[in-house]
């Protein structure tokens, strides 16, 4: 009996607190969720909007983390691999860290290279509620005109990153 409760309470939490796969996948980042800030590694403050059209032309792979995030840090070692194979792909990396310092130190520690910007524990702000956020690590691949290609992984070495990557080589 306290095995099937065991279970039972298991698979509770589990629907309860696990990721849940947003209903509808976007395709494009509501004007409003652009203008929510971010901090760059020089202090600057820029909203989303100037961060992400720096990168026009080019394809996009933003990863939302933070250092405190027992699943990001596993993800690194495949995130870089991700990284090596594609070299012509602009990795944006949006910080969840709860301080900038965390923030500066986890680039360092986990030596990951690309654009870093610091957006902070804001899961419930304009930007993380438009893409539906609940669970970090979350990539989302852009298209080179700046739209979502790739709405929802959660794995860096998802197949889905990687294939979606290729298909927007061929536009």
């Amino acid at each position: 009996m306290k095995n099937i409760i065991s279970v039972l309470i298991l698979v509770l939490g589990l629907n309860v607190f696990g990721q849940k796969i947003p209903n509808v996948m976007k395709t494009e980042f509501p004007a409003a969720a652009l203008q929510d800030s971010l901090v760059d590694l020089q202090g600057n403050s820029i909203t989303i909007e100037k961060a992400l059209s720096s990168y026009k032309g080019k394809i996009v792979l933003l990863d939302l983390w933070a250092t405190w995030c027992g699943d990001c840090i596993k993800n690194i070692p495949a995130l870089k691999t991700l990284h090596e194979k594609n070299p012509d792909v602009e990795f944006v990396y949006l910080s969840m860290d709860k301080n900038q310092e965390a923030w500066k130190n986890g680039i360092e520690k986990y030596t990951i290279t690309g654009q870093h910007f610091y957006m902070g524990n804001n899961w419930k702000g304009t930007f993380g509620t438009s893409i539906d956020l609940n669970w970090i690590p979350r990539y989302l691949v852009l298209d080179q005109e700046g739209k979502i290609a790739d709405y929802y992984s959660v794995k860096a070495d998802d197949p889905k990153v990687q294939e979606t990557i290729n298909h927007l080589r061929k536009k």
